[in-house]
């Protein structure tokens, strides 16, 4: 074999290679469809409410990791119409019982307040996870916190400030001396 049949070769190899990718690919694709948007006033309530669950500290807290700016895109991109439309109404909800409680919008409460404000609508969405049936819409107030809890913990600030972190490749230790209060690792 030659030169040139070897380069002929190896394009019509690549080639292949790079057509069947595309066709093996051609059926992924994310879903466009949204039940609505978000605006800026609800990503910051939904930092409000994320910083009530996971208040700053020693570490800054959710608000500080722009949560609500994570679950803006999770729903939009990884949630399917009904549970994107259950998250929306439910921010609606919230600001709802908050005004029926307290008279108020969430972002004004005090912090105890709001603190008080969303353990009640835990145990309601604790209520409502044991009658839950399969086909269900889940509450929207664990699809918040679970989002919550995700966005905080996968980012910077949660990697790096909230837990001890070492960066990758690293060796690996199969016994690592642990006190009690330590952070978990990252």
């Amino acid at each position: 074999m030659n030169r040139r049949e070897a380069v002929q070769s190896l394009s019509l190899l690549l080639g292949g290679t790079i057509l069947g990718a595309e066709a093996f690919l051609s059926g992924c694709k994310t879903n466009t469809k949204s039940t609505g948007s978000f605006s800026q006033s609800q990503i910051d309530l939904l930092n409000e409410i994320g910083d009530t669950i996971l208040p700053p500290t020693k570490t800054p807290g959710a608000k500080a990791a722009n949560v609500g700016q994570f679950m803006k895109v999770m729903v939009n991109d990884c949630y399917e119409p009904k549970d994107q439309k259950v998250f929306l109404e439910g921010i609606d909800k919230l600001q709802e019982f908050s005004k029926k409680e307290y008279g108020s919008e969430f972002a004004a409460l005090k912090p105890e307040q709001r603190h008080d404000l969303l353990v009640k609508l835990d145990s309601e969405q604790k209520e409502h996870g044991k009658n839950e049936k399969d086909g269900d819409p889940k509450h929207y107030f664990r699809l918040m916190k679970e989002l919550t809890m995700l966005g905080y913990f996968t980012s910077e600030i949660g990697c790096k400030q909230a837990r001890r972190y070492i960066e990758t490749p690293g060796k690996f230790e199969g016994c690592v001396p642990y006190t009690k209060g330590d952070k978990a690792w990252a």
